[in-house]
């Protein structure tokens, strides 16, 4: 089974927006270190962490920005 990892990234995020999660996590790969680094720089999350483990490529903990009045996600579209 292959599996599309900008999917399965994008999905984490619409999923976490959705349940107006603060902080989601994904597994982390090169390719989704930099596409979080482009969203941080866009303006469209709040923040972002590499936690790196052992043996394993390790985790992307990302909190999501939502507007503080209306309390609407910054990302209001994913395609």
């Amino acid at each position: 089974m292959n599996t599309d990892p900008i999917a399965d990234y994008l999905t984490r995020i619409r999923n976490g927006i959705m349940a107006k999660k603060k902080v989601v996590d994904i597994p982390a790969s090169n390719l989704k270190k930099e596409m979080t680094r482009i969203l941080m720089e866009k303006g469209y999350i709040l923040n972002y962490k590499f936690e790196d483990e052992k043996n394993y490529q390790g985790v992307i903990k990302i909190a999501l920005k939502y507007d503080p009045v209306t309390g609407k996600p910054a990302i209001t579209e994913l395609q």
